[in-house]
Parts: C-alpha cells; sequence; structure tokens
C-alpha cells in the first residue's frame, strides 16, 4: 500500500491534460455489452475503477484489450452469471451490468452494489425503472434478482430525484426495449449525455439526454462503435482549486468550461478568475492575494459538485472569514473535517453544513483519506502547508484520478508516491 508525501509552499506552473472521465467511461464501458461485437472506447483513463470494471466484465465473457488510453471490449462471450459481490461491493458503478444483462437474456442477477463510503446511496429508482419497463425484481441474499422472459416494453418513467445512477440504468434498459420510454426529472450531467451519443453512435435513438426529459425509441439490435470518453470535468476542478491554493497561474487543457460554470462563478466570487484559452481550454488565475470566503450549496448537475465539495473545502480553510459549506445530496461526506482540522483548520459540523473559519495557516500532518474526493481534498491541502504532509490509504485516489501526483509535480508541487 502506497502513500503521498507532500512538502507545500510552492505555487503550480504551466500546463497540464484533463485525463478522460471515469464517471463517464463506466457507463460507456456497459453499454458495450448491448453490441453484437467489439466496440472501442478512446481516452479512457487508467484508473482502478476501470479496471475493476474490466475484470467484473471479463468474469461475464467479455475479452478486454487496453491499449494506451483506448479500451476495446468483446462482448461476443457474454454469458448472464451473477456480478460477484467481490467486485460490485468496490464499486457502486457495477449495478450498470444489470440493465445490459437483463436486455440481453431476459435475466440478471447482480450483487447489492458498494464504493465510497459517503452515506447512503439506494437504488430503489433503478429497480423503479426497471419495474416500469417490464422486470420483476427483488433482493435475496444480497443479491439483485431480475427477470424479463418477455423482454422490456418502453413506459413513461418519473424519477424521485434525479439520479445519475438510474438514469445510466434507465438508458441502457430501454435502448433495445419495445416502444418507447420518456424518462421525465432525469440526471442532466455532461455524463449522461456522453452516455447517450455513444448509444446513438451504436444505432441507438435517443433524444433529450442532458436534459431532464429523455426519450428513447427502442430498437431490436445495436452494432459496434468506436466511442469517445469525454474529459473529466471534477479532475479539472480540482486542478483548478489547486493552482487557486497556491497562487499559481496554469492552464488546464482538453475541458470545455462550460462543464465547470458553477464553479466558475463561484471561483470568480473569492477572487480566482478562470479564462477561457480557446474552446478546450482555460487559465486559472488568482487576481487578489487574499481570497474572499464563499457559500455553497451541492447540488446536482449543473449545480455545484458534490465530487469538488470536500476540494472547495480545503481553499477556503485559506479564505480569512467565515463560509458555509452546505451537502445537500450526500449526508455521510464530512469526514475529511477531522483530517483537515488535524492540519490546522477550524471547521465545524452543524448537521448537513460544515462552517469553516479560514485564514489560519495550515500546517503539515500525517492524515488519512476517507474516500476519493477526500484524498483529493488533503493532497490539496498539503499543497500549501508548512512542512511536510503524509496522506495514508491513497487507494481510494486511485479509484478515479490517473496519476494525479504525477501531475502534480509536473506542475512544480513537491509530492511523490512512497510505499506505506
Amino acid at each position: 500500500m502506497d502513500k503521498i508525501v507532500i512538502r507545500g509552499g510552492r505555487p503550480l506552473q504551466g500546463r497540464i491534460r484533463v485525463s478522460g472521465s471515469k464517471n463517464a467511461s463506466l457507463p460507456l464501458m456497459a453499454a458495450c455489452l448491448l453490441a453484437d461485437g467489439p466496440s472501442c472506447l478512446q481516452n479512457v483513463p487508467d484508473v482502478r475503477d476501470i479496471r475493476t470494471m474490466a475484470r467484473m466484465l471479463e468474469i461475464l465473457g467479455v475479452k478486454s484489450e487496453r491499449t494506451d488510453q483506448a479500451l476495446t471490449l468483446d462482448p461476443s462471450g457474454l454469458a448472464s452469471r451473477p456480478a460477484p459481490y467481490e467486485l460490485v461491493s468496490t464499486m457502486r458503478a457495477s449495478i450498470y451490468v444489470l440493465a445490459p444483462l437483463l436486455s440481453r437474456f431476459g435475466k440478471a442477477q447482480v450483487a447489492l452494489p458498494g464504493g465510497c463510503a459517503i452515506g447512503l446511496r439506494p437504488i430503489d429508482q433503478h429497480l423503479k425503472g426497471l419495474e416500469a419497463l417490464g422486470a420483476t425484481v427483488d433482493l435475496a441474499h444480497g443479491y439483485i434478482n431480475a427477470k424479463a422472459p418477455h423482454g422490456l416494453k418502453g413506459d413513461e418513467i418519473y424519477l424521485d430525484v434525479a439520479s445519475v445512477g438510474a438514469t445510466v440504468t434507465i438508458l441502457l434498459a430501454a435502448v433495445r426495449a419495445q416502444g418507447r420510454t420518456v424518462l421525465d426529472h432525469a440526471a442532466c450531467e455532461p455524463e449522461i449525455a456522453n452516455l447517450a451519443e455513444g448509444l446513438n453512435a451504436m444505432g441507438a435513438s435517443i433524444s433529450g439526454a442532458g436534459s431532464s426529459r429523455i426519450v428513447i425509441e427502442g430498437v431490436r439490435n445495436l452494432r459496434p462503435a468506436t466511442l469517445t470518453v469525454i474529459p473529466d470535468r471534477i479532475e479539472a476542478g480540482t486542478l483548478a482549486l489547486a493552482g487557486a491554493m497556491t497562487s499559481g497561474e496554469m492552464i488546464i487543457e482538453n475541458l470545455p468550461l462550460a462543464h465547470l460554470k458553477a464553479l466558475e462563478n463561484k471561483l470568480r466570487e473569492t477572487g480566482v478568475a478562470l479564462i477561457p484559452e480557446g474552446k478546450q481550454a482555460f487559465r486559472v488565475q488568482r487576481k487578489e492575494k487574499k481570497l474572499t470566503p464563499v457559500d455553497i450549496v451541492t447540488l446536482p448537475y449543473p449545480g455545484f459538485p458534490t465530487d469538488l465539495q470536500a476540494q472547495w473545502m480545503a481553499l477556503m480553510c485559506l479564505a480569512p472569514g467565515r463560509s458555509v459549506i452546505t451537502e445537500a445530496v450526500w449526508e455521510n461526506r464530512f469526514m475529511h473535517v477531522a483530517e483537515l482540522n488535524r492540519m490546522g483548520a477550524d471547521i465545524q459540523i452543524e448537521g448537513s453544513n460544515a462552517l469553516v473559519r479560514g485564514g489560519n495557516p495550515l500546517s503539515g500532518a500525517q492524515v488519512m483519506a476517507s474516500d476519493l474526493r477526500a484524498s483529493a481534498a488533503l493532497i490539496l491541502a498539503g499543497l500549501v502547508a508548512e512542512g511536510e504532509t503524509t496522506v495514508s490509504r491513497i487507494y481510494h485516489l486511485d479509484r478515479g484520478y490517473e496519476h494525479l501526483e504525477q501531475k502534480l509535480s509536473g506542475l512544480g508541487a513537491d509530492i511523490q508516491r512512497v510505499p506505506e
């Protein structure tokens, strides 16, 4: 097991290219199960969750081959085997195989999912969507058992919450269902639009993805295709916050700034500008020596991303004054607070609010990552802390960031990965 050691105090300078999106790659990997031959995904990041998903697909009979940033998946040997607990328990996105297996074979068995311990993540909306399409679903012995022996049929579905995962499941189930499916109150994230674009390239008929109303006209079969994964907006946001915290001037490439509109607006209030550099890049420029404290509330896209909440909190530790961070998506996503306080931060939790009294200098300490985004927040804090910071349990980081320490080192940070 590795750890990351950071010696703070260096501004970040230079250009950095954003990797492909983990959260867009995983649904597209599941979509490849619906085709009759091998499909190729391009711009796939080399992160732990991708490798976990590939192992699961191999257990189901899918051959995978990776070359640089391209991943080829051949479902010719796909079989309706149980998706095992050992893999599903480590990554919530494993549930995405449920709908393709159900669509292809009329039955599917998938262990109840796991992932980061950031709060309850119910799957009731996934199951509600499948049942609306004609499946029968029951939960027994830690597994989801779904059956549709006569196939799936389109219907009108309204999600009680705009769940990304449920929207993915319903899209994957409805593309080969008989008739039309109308999904209202769908998630609007760019990753959903990327999935729909990929499915359409495979022969699906989907309109409205990226809005709250998606219409799917079922087709009989999907064909193999070459699909491109969008850039990772959360990685880009993490890097932008790192630049803001270290007073560096850096250019982040391979991401349209429109994907970070909420972060851009909030950073502007703090005194940090994100300046477009063409269509696929932007410059991070801190205009004021002292940051202004700014409140945020996490919300589904296009609101402020919950996946940037921890990193934003690290930024607010530097802003003299009081700011309030309200976590309105996950109820247990403040586990990084205790570790930031170990570094000299002054943060108190009151229900779903974190009260940050910023401006106190941070000092290096031994800290422990509790989840994927918390690990990034601790690294960002280490970049500006006095002395040495050691972040343990960085296997969380490796789930979703591709060589983050190498990218930060290339921008001038004193950071390295060492054995625990």
